[in-house]
């Protein structure tokens, strides 16, 4: 427990918000339910919806009602005075000088908004596509402006019934971005079908159709990516995992003309846990990249992370 709190210590000195919250919601144990009843009490009303999206970075509070809230959460949550809000107005004070990037939408878990959920609801999409993941590359190109241009992947996935066919492919983008103009690009013994997105949420599901039906237990590689651009200042690249196993391999290039000052790997067990397992990556060869590798992926997150000042 002493090593979370630690944890929560340095969140709510460095931040960002939604990370010191989401920190602060694991270290306390308080599931949103409860600490919407805690509000209530202190006559504050707040949705639980609200709250998770503040926890997950998806939205931030911002008007005067939304910022009492904050002020009663660290009561609730036992937090220094002030501590959340000091995070709220440093984060805008940065954001208006254009120094680091604004939180964005959790890209990774599926549970984290009911975006993901719809959007695949529309292509009658079961939960489980019949596939598992043998191994996974993933290149990410972060450009000039600071945005993320687009990312490729070679996956390599095993059937585990007859029949499959296709694979759904999710990409969520920065704050600002349009789904409506990134583009996908089936490459590898694949072919695009239907492409579905969500404005609002930032996000884009593509399905990838084989080039053969599979049978149980067969493995089949393919290749495809997301032409993006379109968002803003990028500040980090997770990926989710809902089931373990296969080898995981992520790279982030950046453009020459904008180099971070400090790239760090991370995972979480579940999009409501703290950030562990932080190690400082190095930008190395003629491309300017750092990469993780994952023998053996466990349910949860891993990503990069990196500072521009």
């Amino acid at each position: 427990m002493r090593h979370t709190e630690r944890e929560l210590a340095q969140a709510l000195d460095s931040g960002p918000f939604h990370l010191a919250l989401r920190t602060a919601l694991a270290v306390r144990g308080l599931p949103l339910q409860r600490v919407q009843r805690h509000l209530a009490h202190r006559g504050v009303k707040l949705g639980v919806t609200s709250l998770s999206y503040w926890q997950q970075g998806a939205r931030r509070p911002r008007r005067a009602e939304s910022l009492r809230a904050v002020r009663a959460l660290e009561g609730v949550l036992a937090l220094p005075d002030g501590s959340l809000l000091r995070l709220l107005r440093s984060e805008d004070a940065s954001a208006a000088d254009g120094k680091r990037p604004a939180a964005r939408p959790y890209r990774s878990l599926l549970e984290s908004s009911g975006a993901v959920e719809r959007l695949l609801a529309t292509m009658e999409s079961p939960v489980d596509g019949g596939l598992h993941t043998v191994g996974h590359q993933e290149r990410v190109r972060v450009g000039a402006r600071r945005e993320l241009a687009g990312r490729a992947s070679q996956h390599v996935v095993r059937a585990h019934r007859d029949g499959v066919d296709r694979y759904l492919a999710v990409h969520r983008g920065d704050p600002g971005c349009d789904p409506s103009r990134i583009s996908v690009e089936a490459r590898e013994n694949c072919r695009t079908g239907r492409v579905r997105w969500d404005r609002e949420a930032g996000l884009l599901v593509a399905e990838l159709l084989f080039d053969t039906r599979l049978r149980s237990g067969e493995t089949y590689l393919f290749g495809y990516g997301f032409e993006d651009g379109t968002g803003g200042v990028s500040g980090e690249y997770v990926r989710g995992f809902t089931y373990g196993g296969g080898q995981y391999v992520l790279q982030v290039g950046f453009d020459e003309r904008a180099l971070p000052v400090r790239c760090r790997r991370f995972a979480q067990s579940s999009a409501g846990a703290a950030r562990a397992d932080r190690r400082d990556l190095t930008l190395a060869g003629r491309h300017r990249t750092v990469h993780v590798v994952e023998e053996g992926v466990r349910p949860g997150l891993v990503g990069v992370d990196w500072d521009w000042e």
